[in-house]
């Protein structure tokens, strides 16, 4: 089947089997190898990415269900010129990653829970982390850095 979306701001165009996940036509199709699959249960939050303004863990959802949708990686955050999204620089700046593996799923959660509720405590931080598992740091950096990307953030 194909599947036509809009990844990252660009048209594109997939061929994929019926039961291909978003996440490996995302990796294995369009070569966009940021999105990581972790455990392929929709626990460890490694494979998030932003559908139509919303974060969703791309694992457990079919590449045919997005049938023109709207997608945004990791690779898509950053400007054209290179230059780090906030939440990028943050994480990077507040240490808050170690091997990196869990980090694109978190910026994309933490980009979406700022983008939808800009003033949210380290509560609500807190809470949105435990759709996303990191098994390298404590999540004190991570809650950290989301803080610092959220204050650096535009307000929408």
């Amino acid at each position: 089947m194909q599947v036509k979306l809009k990844v990252n701001g660009k048209a594109a165009s997939v061929d994929v089997a019926p039961n291909t996940l978003l996440v490996h036509a995302l990796r294995e199709s369009l070569k966009l190898t940021g999105t990581h699959v972790g455990c392929d249960t929709a626990q460890c939050g490694a494979c998030t990415v932003i559908v139509n303004g919303r974060a969703i863990k791309s694992c457990n959802t079919l590449a045919v269900q997005h049938q023109g949708a709207e997608i945004t990686t990791i690779e898509g955050l950053a400007a054209a010129d290179g230059t780090m999204h906030p939440m990028q620089a943050a994480f990077k700046e507040c240490h808050g990653l170690q091997c990196g593996f869990c980090t694109p799923g978190m910026v994309m959660s933490a980009v979406d829970l700022c983008k939808h509720n800009p003033k949210a405590s380290e509560a609500e931080i807190r809470q949105l982390l435990e759709g996303n598992i990191c098994r390298c740091t404590g999540y004190q950096n991570i809650v950290k850095a989301v803080q610092q990307g959220q204050a650096a953030m535009p307000s929408a």
